[in-house]
């Protein structure tokens, strides 16, 4: 029952949504992250110091997830993980430090994970647990 009305709201966020590949895939890794098991505590967590963002933030088990989504329509280019470079990864490390300093959560608790999808026919989600350090 709720796949279909998943599947009918993503159609409607295509539509809405047309070329920001970006949103759309937030959304999709939102409920793929729900249907493994994890808890969403934050979307789109900006750090005060406006040092970056996190597209999402999960708890998965013990360990809180800080979670980079990529999102092609193509591998054209290469997946979508691979635009998660040096760079990227210290903004985000910054930017989840002040979120665990904030919330209390001790850094040993805490990772990296990266979802990448792929907007093509069949859809490709594939989630990397503890993508980097």
């Amino acid at each position: 029952m709720f796949d279909l009305l998943y599947a009918i709201c993503d159609r409607l966020r295509r539509r809405s949504y047309a070329g920001n590949h970006g949103r759309i895939g937030e959304d999709m890794a939102h409920r793929f992250l729900r249907r493994q098991g994890c808890t969403v505590v934050a979307r789109n967590y900006r750090a005060r110091s406006g040092a970056g963002e996190i597209d999402l933030v999960v708890w998965h088990g013990p360990a809180l997830a800080f979670v980079e989504v990529k999102t092609r329509s193509s591998d054209d280019h290469g997946p979508p993980d691979a635009a998660v470079d040096q760079e990227k990864r210290l903004a985000l490390e910054r930017t989840a430090r002040e979120y665990s300093r904030r919330s209390g959560i001790e850094w040993e608790q805490t990772r990296f994970d990266i979802v990448s999808i792929l907007l093509k026919k069949p859809i490709q989600i594939e989630w990397q647990r503890d993508a980097f350090r």
